[in-house]
């Protein structure tokens, strides 16, 4: 656990040198790094797979820096005329949330309850 803290470390650097690219108009650099940024918040997501709630959470951010690389990408290269697909990449992300606090957390929370109670008798 102590060792995927580190990877998701490493991954919000990326993440900054990717975004701090885009703000100072850095194309070769910030198109690079959509690479390792993607690439380790799919290993991420893989890794977690086996718990719900980080695999929800992680899917969501996977879809996040699809939503980010896509917008950086229309700025640098298709005048600005990739944010709906951007859009699509962001409204997949906030759906897989809501699945997961509308659907999954409520019966996580309530089969944690009924074990708290198996315990407790």
């Amino acid at each position: 656990m102590k060792d995927l803290r580190k990877y998701e470390n490493l991954h919000v650097a990326f993440w900054l040198v990717k975004d701090a690219c885009w703000c100072m108009l850095f194309r070769p650099l910030g198109m690079i790094m959509i690479v390792p940024t993607l690439f380790v918040a799919l290993h991420i997501t893989w890794i977690t797979r086996h718990d719900r709630t980080d695999l929800f959470h992680n899917i969501a951010i996977t879809l996040w820096i699809c939503a980010n690389a896509t917008w950086m990408t229309g700025e640098f290269y298709a005048n600005d005329n990739m944010r709906p697909v951007a859009m699509v990449f962001f409204i997949l992300g906030l759906i897989t949330v809501a699945i997961y606090y509308l659907f999954i957390a409520r019966t996580l929370r309530d089969d944690n309850k009924g074990n708290k109670e198996l315990i407790s008798q």
